[in-house]
């Protein structure tokens, strides 16, 4: 009769216990190795309100200052260092347009480009002004990513590197809280103007070939919270419902003890 009893209250509190899977990209086999080509990796655009960092070098110090900073050195000055001179301490603003104004060039448009685009795009207006073959540099100087909701840390992130994608960015942020939705993460972008919003499962392992996988500038990724009375229950972790299922045997075998 006991164990029949008991039998009855075990699969009560098991069909009670409402669990989540909080593996990321559960759905992979283990032991089971993979290679696939990636394909979603984009180099990000130059878009307004970017700072970007530009420097110059030539063989030529005058022009390493001109370009550089704006300066003329009189011809008797000479500079040392020649062939890197990099003055640029605040960078060029990206204005709605898709401008910057650069020394001497004026309006240069490098919106929608990419690094390497703009990267040659200003050697060629150089080259008007430059003998020989000028070097030039571009990294983004505000290139950065917000993490917020149920994560630990949450935070504004730098991206010196200039490429990082939604496990790294939680990561950064101190991954998410047991209460986050690891099935449904927000993530809004900004580009031409436009607002997208999506989200992306990550209990999946199709979100690594989704083109939200790898952040650009100025994503925000908000991972929304488990929510409601069953927030606590549906959080649970293996661990903690067998904590909760000694705890309640503990309780019947008492109750039993003094009625039955």
């Amino acid at each position: 009769m006991y164990k029949s009893f008991y039998l009855i209250i075990f699969v009560f509190l098991f069909s009670c216990g409402s669990s989540r899977n909080l593996v990321y990209f559960s759905d992979l086999q283990e032991n089971n190795d993979q290679s696939t080509k990636i394909l979603n990796a984009v180099d990000p655009k130059i878009q307004p309100d970017d700072l970007l960092g530009i420097s110059v070098s030539t063989l030529n110090p005058e022009s390493n200052a001109l370009f550089n900073s704006g300066i003329l050195l009189p011809p008797t000055v000479t500079n040392t260092n020649n062939t890197n001179t990099n003055l640029v301490k605040d960078g060029y603003l990206v204005d709605k347009n898709g401008f910057i104004s650069y020394p001497v060039l004026g309006q240069v448009k490098l919106g929608g480009l990419s690094k390497e685009e703009a990267t040659k795009k200003m050697i060629a207006e150089l080259k008007r002004y430059i003998k020989g073959e000028p070097i030039v540099n571009i990294r983004y100087l505000n290139f950065k990513v917000t993490v917020i909701g149920e994560v630990n840390r949450p935070s504004t992130i730098t991206v010196p590197t200039e490429k990082i994608n939604v496990l790294e960015a939680l990561g950064m942020a101190g991954d998410m809280t047991v209460y986050g939705k690891r099935e449904n993460v927000l993530i809004i972008r900004e580009k031409e103007g436009k607002r997208n919003i999506t989200r992306i499962n990550l209990n999946t392992k199709e979100t690594l070939n989704s083109p939200y996988f790898y952040l650009q500038q100025n994503d925000v990724v908000y991972v929304e919270p488990v929510v409601g009375k069953y927030r606590a229950t549906q959080a649970n972790t293996n661990r903690n419902l067998s904590t909760i299922l000694v705890g309640a045997t503990s309780l019947l075998t008492l109750i039993i003890t003094r009625f039955f």
